[in-house]
């Protein structure tokens, strides 16, 4: 009897020391509940723990940094523009007897997160412009301005001015829409023991109803865009083409006076050439100069009708 009395002993013994011993894993924190009480603060030191057997039971949460990954939802932006917004957060337990009391396990949890951060989601890109949810800054507006500045072609400048016109300018930008969602999101979620770290729009697309109306709007408009470019780049061809027009008359014109000045010149040393050759001898001047007529006007195949005592053929006659 006293054997069997001291094994009975040994195995209660046993198994109450296997039922009040738990380890807490890495990353993983435990609160004792009596009950389905919660007793004492939360466990967060990794390692071997005891409770009281048999009545109290040690529930474990996670203690590291979770991950949430909503649904894409269709969102109407201030501009009336819908588009299907991705969004992803990261959360955690601060508040383990919180959780506990109110959501209870991470499935829970998750109910609260989808419900509170698509809603707050929603509330939030529904109040501002489609811009606002795809650029975090101005920056880009900052750049063409420099860009224009250090350009002095007009051509290139109202070339920028009808590309880059249409770019709007942001007041919030999407990171600041995701810093606005976070903050109002973990106030809503402190109750529940949850904080929320961040919350990324991961991804901001056109509905397909409206995509393919978008893309069509984009083609006129760079057409549109291409159609003022080369009514520009004709203007500036016709101005190119009547500055050559005018360089080429002023050119030619200047060329024109040149050439009637050196002729000039020429004619006036002809005409003083022949003079002092005239006072040198005049008969042989003479002379020459009817050569020149002679070589001149019956060197063709034209006719002449001259009389016998014509002085044109005066040499002629002499010859003979």
């Amino acid at each position: 009897m006293k054997l069997v009395a001291s094994v009975t002993f040994i195995f209660f013994a046993l198994i109450s020391l296997y039922s009040s011993a738990f380890i807490v894993p890495e990353g993983r924190q435990a609160i004792i509940t009596q009950f389905g009480r919660p007793m004492g603060e939360p466990i967060t030191d990794t390692g071997l723990h005891f409770k009281t057997p048999f009545i109290q039971e040690a529930r474990f949460v996670d203690k590291r940094i979770l991950t949430w990954d909503g649904m894409p939802n269709q969102i109407p932006t201030k501009d009336k523009k819908y588009i299907s917004v991705d969004t992803t957060a990261r959360w955690k337990i601060v508040d383990v007897l919180k959780f506990i009391q109110t959501v209870q396990n991470e499935r829970g949890a998750k109910a609260r997160l989808d419900s509170i951060l698509d809603a707050n989601t929603r509330d939030i890109i529904s109040k501002s412009n489609l811009v606002e949810a795809v650029r975090n800054s101005n920056s880009i507006l900052d750049q063409i301005k420099a860009l224009k500045q250090m350009k002095k072609d007009k051509i290139e400048k109202a070339i920028d001015d009808e590309i880059f016109g249409e770019i709007e300018k942001i007041d919030l930008g999407r990171e600041k829409l995701s810093d606005i969602i976070t903050k109002k999101s973990d106030e809503e979620l402190r109750p529940f023991g949850i904080s929320i770290i961040d919350v990324q729009l991961r991804r901001i697309s056109y509905e397909k109803t409206v995509e393919q109306k978008v893309y069509e709007r984009m083609i006129s408009e760079r057409k549109r865009i291409a159609e003022k470019i080369r009514s520009i780049g004709k203007g500036e061809k016709a101005k190119i083409e009547g500055r050559l027009s005018r360089d080429l008359q002023k050119i030619e014109s200047q060329a024109y006076k040149e050439a009637e000045i050196i002729k000039g010149q020429g004619e006036a040393k002809s005409t003083a050439i022949y003079a002092q050759a005239l006072g040198q001898d005049p008969n042989f001047y003479e002379f020459v100069r009817t050569l020149d007529s002679y070589r001149t006007v019956l060197g063709g195949k034209t006719n002449f009708i001259l009389s016998s005592d014509s002085e044109f053929l005066r040499l002629l006659k002499k010859g003979n």
